[in-house]
């Protein structure tokens, strides 16, 4: 009996959801092109990860590389997703993704490392129109800090371009032992602004843990904004909605925008809508903020491209 009203329960709420979301656009500033999924010693996918460990870790929806497309852009029709930010260190997987929904991706050019960079590609590609966004940068993976002078030509190239920068940075990431904790304090980005004064750069996770220090950087320089993206459904509720509260009680409910972190769990797009929505913290013109309107102006999007996805 006790199941059944729990189940009865969720599936109200659930339902409820849907219900404030639907007939809003929202804008995902965080995926990634794959094509690939892990599988363990048995042949299945590994299941969705969460933190901290030990924990209870939810099982994957997508079966095979194919999968992930297919999911995602059933969540995207789902939850009203009007455009996301989709990168890969291959930049054909990339391409594959825009080419399935030309008006909904914006193609983004990642490296994890500094050894798999190419600026001269990058420069093409960017000549041509197919990048709209520089990363994810996710060098901090390999060890490297965001204020590392290697990376230079590619915020230069980002400048030049007038496109974003998503940098990997922050106190969350993979179990490799080169990922470096410490260069993930957003501090070290005010290096590249000073050198990089006209950047308009976006950093992962909000840099979590580091609140004070992200907080400092954002009032420091108006051109930094922040997705709030993989912790909304790797971590624990109560961490996600004490961080988030902290960048709004700070006045950062402007500059926070939404992203999944996609990466082969693509149920993680709604997973991390449906956790914000229900934020009772949360004014509905803040989470309007958080889902579209603060994306809409970083991406400098045009008024007709506003009208248009108010109206899908």
């Amino acid at each position: 009996m006790k199941t059944t009203i729990i189940y009865i329960f969720s599936f109200i709420m659930i339902n409820s959801l849907h219900a404030q979301i639907k007939g809003k656009p929202i804008i995902d500033m965080h995926q990634h092109a794959r094509f690939k999924v892990w599988l363990d010693e048995n042949g299945s996918h590994y299941p969705r990860m969460c933190f901290p460990v030990p924990c209870e870790p939810e099982p994957a929806k997508a079966r095979n590389g194919e999968d992930i497309l297919k999911i995602a852009l059933e969540e995207m029709k789902k939850y009203n997703v009007v455009k996301a930010v989709v990168s890969d260190e291959n930049l054909e997987n990339v391409y594959k993704w825009k080419a399935s929904a030309p008006e909904k991706f914006i193609a983004g050019g990642a490296f994890f490392s500094i050894q798999a960079a190419d600026s001269v590609k990058f420069r093409e590609e960017l000549k041509k129109g197919n990048i709209g966004v520089m990363g994810e940068i996710g060098v901090q993976y390999d060890g490297m800090a965001p204020n590392n002078k290697e990376l230079g030509p590619y915020f230069s190239l980002a400048e030049e371009f007038d496109i974003p920068v998503l940098i990997h940075c922050g106190g969350i990431g993979g179990g490799d032992h080169r990922f470096n904790l410490s260069a993930g304090n957003p501090l070290l980005v005010q290096e590249v602004l000073i050198r990089h004064p006209n950047l308009r750069i976006y950093i992962e996770n909000a840099a979590w843990p580091f609140l004070e220090e992200i907080t400092s950087l954002m009032y420091r320089y108006p051109n930094v904004y922040a997705d709030f993206s993989t912790i909304v459904w790797l971590a624990p509720e109560k961490t996600v909605y004490t961080y988030l509260k902290g960048l709004i009680d700070n006045g950062l409910g402007k500059r926070i925008m939404y992203g999944s972190d996609q990466m082969e769990w693509p149920e993680s797009i709604g997973i991390g809508i449906e956790r914000i929505q229900k934020a009772d913290f949360l004014t509905e013109e803040q989470k309007r903020d958080f889902f579209y309107n603060n994306a809409a102006r970083f991406l400098k999007l045009t008024d007709e491209e506003i009208k248009m996805h108010h109206k899908q």
